[in-house]
């Protein structure tokens, strides 16, 4: 099971983000357990500067843009 949050402030984009990583996992028969992280002082531990950001397995993997569905299933799928 991969363990992901997802940065942000709870904006459309944070959102967004969220629905395609949950749908691509769905769609994949992937286990993920997903978390919406809100809180400032989180994220700025990550270093994390413009959101949304995704962090998968405690890395930071992506930041400041919607991720397309593409570039989502290369992080589920590990392609």
């Amino acid at each position: 099971m991969k363990n992901i949050k997802v940065l942000g402030s709870g904006c459309t984009n944070c959102k967004t983000t969220a629905q395609i990583i949950i749908d691509i996992a769905q769609a994949n028969q992937i286990e993920i357990d997903l978390e919406k992280v809100t809180d400032l002082s989180q994220i700025m531990a990550y270093g994390v500067m413009s959101t949304p950001a995704v962090i998968i397995d405690e890395q930071l993997i992506h930041k400041g843009s919607v991720p397309n569905r593409e570039l989502v299933e290369s992080w589920l799928l590990g392609e």
